[in-house]
């Protein structure tokens, strides 16, 4: 029987995905690998609902599957939890907040024609974010990094990052790191696979370079169907779901995209209207691509919203979800567990050089350094909650900026 809110400390209850998902909605600002480290914090470290080494799994898998990363990483760790019922409580909890605080900007924006003055507020969410990414990833290695040659593929995937960056480094760092482990750390009789690998990484739908070509040649078609004999919620929801799992490489790789779409092709906002759009996914808590709740209000107000919200995060969660069960079927195979050995201190990498991209988006000046030095001694001397620490940075931010 299906636990809610009651049981044993050894296995969550949805209610308790609910509300801790809820809360990480309510805070992770500053991109997905943010949402992730905040996920990390209260996930693996606090709540212990799943190891570091299935946290680590999960962000190498959704690395390379289609869709926004970190909603696919939270519906993972609700799966690993409670299965396909925690994986959607843990989704949709995670979204509610910035879905919620988008349709007030746009019912904002639409009315009085300007959006709320949040900059000085980001300002300060900056530097904290900064120290809550740093943090994971010092924990994550401490964890997962047994020795120099773990060390160097980590400091090589966060320079590949830092230096040449994009989807397809990403998706190369995941594919080396990978097959660099198979070859150092794997034995036949399973001597090396160290730690408890849980998830090989199914590499092949990442792979394609075509994913712009081929969202460009879905949208005649989709277009063609839907506008006279859909009615626009319908719409919304078919055109967001199709381009959802044709997209790979995070919120930012999709916006250019995205906008051939829903601009271009449609013009359902105009380009002011979608730079907008993108704006609010940045200041709100939570996926960048949670602009497409303002698109889908601007076409058929909250139900038009709420379609194209489901549409763009739903059909990549039930991918991961998938590939998640198939990749359980050989998670013995000691080939396996030497790659992911590699590839998870490839994401740890990876990790660290989110940290150093976000803290460059900061100005540059002693409030900065001063919410970062605050934050990092919250996180690391008095264990605070990452739910307290980065509204603080904003408030702060309103004041000093």
């Amino acid at each position: 029987m299906t636990r809610v809110c009651s049981g044993s400390t050894s296995e969550a209850s949805l209610c308790s995905l609910f509300f801790t998902f809820i809360k990480i909605g309510l805070t992770a600002f500053g991109g997905f690998m943010a949402l992730i480290s905040v996920v990390q914090n209260y996930a693996v470290e606090r709540k212990k609902m799943i190891t570091h080494e299935d946290m680590l799994d999960g962000v190498s898998l959704a690395s390379v599957l289609p869709g926004p990363v970190a909603v696919n990483v939270v519906a993972y760790v609700g799966y690993r939890a409670r299965g396909a019922t925690g994986a959607l409580v843990s989704a949709g909890a995670v979204i509610l907040p910035a879905f919620l605080l988008v349709l007030a900007l746009s019912y904002a924006y639409f009315t009085f024609g300007h959006m709320p003055a949040v900059n000085k507020a980001f300002q300060g969410f900056i530097p904290a974010v900064t120290a809550v990414i740093f943090v994971t990833a010092g924990n994550m290695a401490t964890k997962a990094i047994k020795g120099t040659t773990e060390s160097v593929i980590a400091l090589a995937a966060a320079g590949l990052l830092l230096g040449v960056g994009g989807f397809l480094i990403t998706v190369g760092i995941i594919v080396t790191s990978g097959f660099t482990g198979w070859l150092l750390f794997h034995l036949p009789r399973g001597g090396a696979g160290q730690g408890d690998a849980r998830r090989p990484i199914n590499k092949t739908k990442a792979t394609d370079p075509g994913a712009g070509t081929r969202l460009d040649a879905w949208a005649a078609p989709l277009s063609a169907a839907s506008v006279v004999v859909l009615p626009a919620a319908a719409k919304l929801l078919i055109v967001f779901g199709a381009m959802s799992i044709l997209l790979f490489g995070g919120g930012y790789v999709f916006i250019p995209l995205i906008q051939r779409i829903v601009v271009d092709g449609y013009g359902w906002v105009t380009r002011q209207e979608f730079v907008d759009a993108i704006a609010m996914g940045q200041v709100t808590p939570g996926p960048i691509l949670i602009s497409a709740a303002f698109i889908g209000y601007k076409v058929s107000g909250l139900g038009g919203a709420a379609a194209a919200t489901l549409g763009i995060f739903t059909p990549p969660a039930i991918v991961m979800l998938l590939c998640t069960r198939f990749m359980d079927r050989v998670k013995r195979s000691d080939m396996i567990k030497a790659s992911l050995r590699g590839i998870r201190s490839a994401v740890i990498g990876m990790i660290a050089a989110a940290a150093v991209t976000v803290a460059r988006t900061a100005p540059m000046n002693r409030v900065t350094i001063l919410i970062f030095c605050l934050s990092l001694v919250a996180l690391l001397r008095f264990k605070v909650e990452t739910a307290w620490i980065i509204p603080a940075a904003g408030a702060m931010g309103l004041l000093l900026y």
